[in-house]
Order: structure tokens, then C-alpha cells, then sequence
């Protein structure tokens, strides 16, 4: 079985922010959205998000660098135990078909019968003759196993500036309960959440699952992005491209002042250094790039052509062809 650490690229004596940073970058690569229909980054995923499940949580990181539990997450035999490891008896995982699914097989004592084993599979839910299910006879066995609860996952719109800027959403899961989530700031689309133990409940005293609260990111009405940096295109008249002066731009934490170079074309892009996304734990933002777009006034009319075709005749040229497109 694969080195958790490994999976994640990082050493064992790598801090949690370390940790989070390396799985933040291998979500976004191997994420089955961004790779629909190769399998391969599909189980790579799965793995990285077992390895960031066990390393992110402090107790389980622990147990694991013990040996205590596997890279699953499994009970680990007590080192030194063997077939004979008394009444009590202890799990070892195995695989079986053809997809390679994990199972667990108990070696028991003489005091365990044929519905503890039932009992463990269906999480303390066998009644005999009945199968797995609840109600009347459904019991599970004092100290018996304890089964985890199953993962629940969630899709929450987001808006670009609460992504960017972080927020507080209150999502509704499936049990009816709400709960207040932090949008980290500098949350890109697709990012996920884990809520711990908001998943469904375990049995025979087994921990809860957790939920994962996937991001949603809903688009901007000017501005886009790429990683940290910000994008923006940004309307001007024709004086200000011909003269040049100072305007104002929107950007993620308020308007700024930026100044337009005289006789700037449609298409130069200028640079507000800093005013990109800062992703939390970051210390350095992004940078915010603003596309000038020469935009003609509706009202314009015949005397603004007049004027326009009158300085065309005494100074023809044609941009295309310093373009190299004739």
C-alpha cells in the first residue's frame, strides 16, 4: 500500500499548512470535473483525497504514523499479533474481485457466532433470519465493531467576490440541520470543504461521516480570472485613448485610480500590481491586468464622422498591414 505521504509529494515531517497546500495542487490537476473520462487521474484523486483525509486530521496523522491505522484508515493489528490473538479476535483487510474492493475478515474466538460477523458487515443492523435492516431484533453487540458513517457531498454556489474576497454561507444539509461555512478567501471554483462529522451518523457508536461542501463559483459580470490574477476590460472614449489621463477602475477590494497612457489602441493591457486574489495563508496577491476597449458614443453623430474621415484622407493608414496581415 502507498506511502501517504508520498501521494501527497510531501516529507513526514511536513506541517498541516504544508499538507493542505500540497493537496490544494493535486486536486486541482487530477480533479475528475477538469479530466472527465480518464480513469487514471480519477484514481489518483481518490488517493490523494484518502491521503489528505488521514494526514489533515491531526489525530488520525498520528495514529497512522503509529501504525495504529493503515492508509485506508483501517484498524491496524496490534503489532506482534498473530492468528492467536485470543477470544476477543482482531480484523486484517484483504481484496477480492475483480475491482480489487477492500473488505475486512474477523478472526474470531469460540464465544463469537455467525451474526457477529453479519453484525459487522451491516454495521450492527442483522437480525437473523431477517437479513441487514433495522427495527425489531436489530441490535449491535456491546463492544462490537464500530462502522463509520458514509461521506455526504454538497454543491454550493458561490459568488466571484465571495471566492475572492472569503465570506460566510449558511448551507442547509441533508438531515434538515444549517450550518455557517467560511469561504476561505482566495476560494477558486471547484474547491471543496470538509465539515467533519456532518456527514450520516455510524453505527455501533462508529464516528459520523463528513460532508464535503464543493464550491460553485458563478461568473462576474467584468471581471475573470486566472490562478491569483484578476482580468478586466476595461470601456474608454476616444479622447481618453488619444489623450491619455487618469480614470477610474473596479477592482476586488475597491475602486482605484489608474492612469492611460496618451494614444493607447483598443487591446493595450495595463497592470495594477497587487490588486489580484490573495489566497488565504498567502502573503503575496495576485495582480489585476485592464484590457482598454475604445468605445464610440451612441449618440454618435454625422459631424463626428465628418471630422473622422476629413483626418483619414490627410493621414490614410491601416493597421492591419503594420500587423503583418496584408
Amino acid at each position: 500500500m502507498k506511502d501517504l505521504y508520498a501521494i501527497l509529494g510531501v516529507s513526514k515531517n511536513a506541517s498541516q499548512d504544508d499538507i493542505k497546500k500540497a493537496y490544494r495542487k493535486l486536486a486541482k490537476e487530477y480533479h475528475p470535473d477538469l479530466n472527465p473520462g480518464n480513469s487514471q487521474a480519477e484514481q489518483t484523486f481518490k488517493e490523494i483525497s484518502q491521503a489528505y483525509d488521514i494526514l489533515a486530521d491531526p489525530d488520525k496523522r498520528k495514529r497512522y504514523d503509529r501504525g495504529e491505522i493503515d492508509a485506508s484508515g483501517q484498524e491496524q493489528a496490534p503489532r506482534g499479533a498473530g492468528a492467536g490473538a485470543g477470544a476477543g479476535g482482531f480484523y486484517r483487510s484483504y481484496t477480492a474481485g475483480g475491482a480489487g474492493k477492500k473488505y475486512r475478515q474477523f478472526d474470531f474466538g469460540e464465544d463469537f457466532s455467525a451474526e457477529d460477523i453479519f453484525a459487522d458487515l451491516f454495521g450492527g443492523g442483522f437480525r437473523a433470519g431477517g437479513g441487514p435492516g433495522g427495527g425489531a431484533g436489530a441490535r449491535s453487540r456491546a463492544g462490537g465493531p464500530r462502522i463509520r458513517g458514509d461521506d455526504v457531498n454538497y454543491s454550493v454556489p458561490v459568488s466571484f467576490m465571495e471566492a475572492a474576497n472569503g465570506a460566510r454561507k449558511r448551507v442547509r444539509l441533508a438531515n434538515g440541520e444549517t450550518v455557517d461555512v467560511n469561504i476561505p478567501q482566495g476560494s477558486d471554483d471547484g474547491d471543496t470543504l470538509r465539515l467533519k462529522g456532518k456527514g450520516k451518523p455510524g453505527f455501533g457508536g462508529g464516528d459520523a461521516g463528513d460532508a464535503f461542501i464543493k464550491l460553485n463559483v458563478q461568473p462576474h459580470a467584468y471581471f475573470s480570472r486566472s490562478d491569483k490574477d484578476v482580468y478586466l476590460d476595461l470601456p474608454i472614449t476616444l479622447q481618453e485613448a488619444l489623450d491619455g489621463g487618469v480614470v477610474t477602475v473596479p477592482t476586488l477590494r475597491g475602486s482605484v485610480s489608474m492612469r492611460i497612457p496618451p494614444k493607447s489602441s483598443s487591446g493595450k493591457t495595463l497592470r495594477l500590481r497587487g490588486r489580484g486574489v490573495q489566497p488565504q495563508g498567502e502573503d503575496q496577491p495576485g495582480d489585476q491586468y485592464v484590457k482598454l476597449r475604445i468605445v464610440l458614443p451612441e449618440d454618435a453623430d454625422e459631424e463626428l464622422a465628418r471630422q473622422i474621415r476629413a483626418w483619414s484622407e490627410k493621414h490614410p493608414y491601416n493597421p492591419r498591414e503594420k500587423a503583418g496581415m496584408v
